[in-house]
């Protein structure tokens, strides 16, 4: 890892205060419903999407059955899909208003086009990492 993707990491994860957790599975077992209560642990507000859960309450949060049921701002869309449905998880991330400020893939999720499609329009970008690993990594403290 390059020094410049840990300051992108940094940045992103300093900035971010509201996730879209996409694949979110009730589950504990599962590592997107480990990485959810982690997340929301260290301060982050987190909601859950999954269509086949919507309307029910996680992480005290309803889950969304998509991004466009999200009506307010996010941060960061963290992505636990496989990666041939990232490009159509942009799709929406894009029709996004506001628009998140970044799109995060997990560990062994990548779509470099459907990536250069997102910062093209402004957003940041990372691929094939977990925050939960990253926070504790770079030593970011909890949110105030």
């Amino acid at each position: 890892m390059t020094q410049t993707d840990d300051a992108l990491i940094r940045d992103i994860l300093t900035r971010t205060r509201t996730i879209a957790l996409v694949g979110y599975s009730a589950n504990p077992a599962r590592p997107s419903h480990g990485v959810a209560s982690f997340l929301r642990s260290r301060g982050y507000r987190v909601i859950p999407v999954n269509p086949g859960l919507a309307g029910q309450e996680h992480l005290g949060e309803k889950v969304r059955a998509s991004l466009a049921g999200i009506r307010e701002a996010v941060d960061l869309v963290d992505v636990f899909r496989r990666s041939e449905e990232v490009a159509g998880i942009v799709d929406e991330v894009l029709a996004m208003e506001p628009r998140p400020l970044a799109l995060w893939t997990q560990l062994g999720v990548r779509d470099d086009a459907a990536a250069a499609r997102a910062r093209a329009a402004g957003l940041l970008v990372v691929q094939d990492r977990c925050p939960a690993i990253e926070i504790p990594r770079l030593g970011l403290p909890p949110l105030a």
